[in-house]
């Protein structure tokens, strides 16, 4: 299992605008990761979640999944393409979360390890502290070998 803590500081590292917002890996599973961003420093002009935020910690969700079950020598993972639907305000901290299946695990790296590169798609929920859906992504990203 991998430690959230060093997890955390690792993508913050990797990923700068990621400690600005501070972002915090809160699920690290082999088919389910989940990360949280505070409501302060990703607050807008309206007092609600930023657009980008929410964006971001769902996106982020694609380049963690394969620190557990597509962890493979030489992949990367990259992100193809991102859809967003804000469905309501969040004014309190939010937790993006996504999954996969072991199916689905089996296939990216029996395809990976066959062409050097797999795509696979990760749907998340966003939810706020009351565990009001606030947004979902569809997110398609690939493991490549680089």
């Amino acid at each position: 299992m991998t430690d959230l803590q060093q997890t955390t500081d690792d993508i913050r590292r990797i990923i700068p605008v990621l400690d600005a917002m501070q972002v915090e890996v809160v699920e690290l599973e082999r088919t389910s990761v989940a990360a949280r961003i505070p409501a302060g420093p990703n607050v807008n002009h309206f007092g609600t979640a930023y657009a980008g935020s929410l964006f971001t910690v769902a996106e982020v969700l694609g380049g963690l999944l394969p620190r557990t079950s597509m962890a493979v020598e030489g992949g990367v993972p990259l992100v193809k393409s991102v859809t967003i639907d804000f469905l309501r305000p969040a004014t309190t901290a939010v937790v993006a979360r996504a999954s996969i299946t072991e199916d689905e695990i089996a296939r990216v790296l029996a395809e990976y390890d066959e062409r050097g590169k797999s795509d696979f798609e990760l749907v998340a929920e966003l939810t706020d502290e009351a565990g009001t859906v606030v947004a979902r992504t569809r997110g398609l990203y690939q493991l490549r070998r680089f």
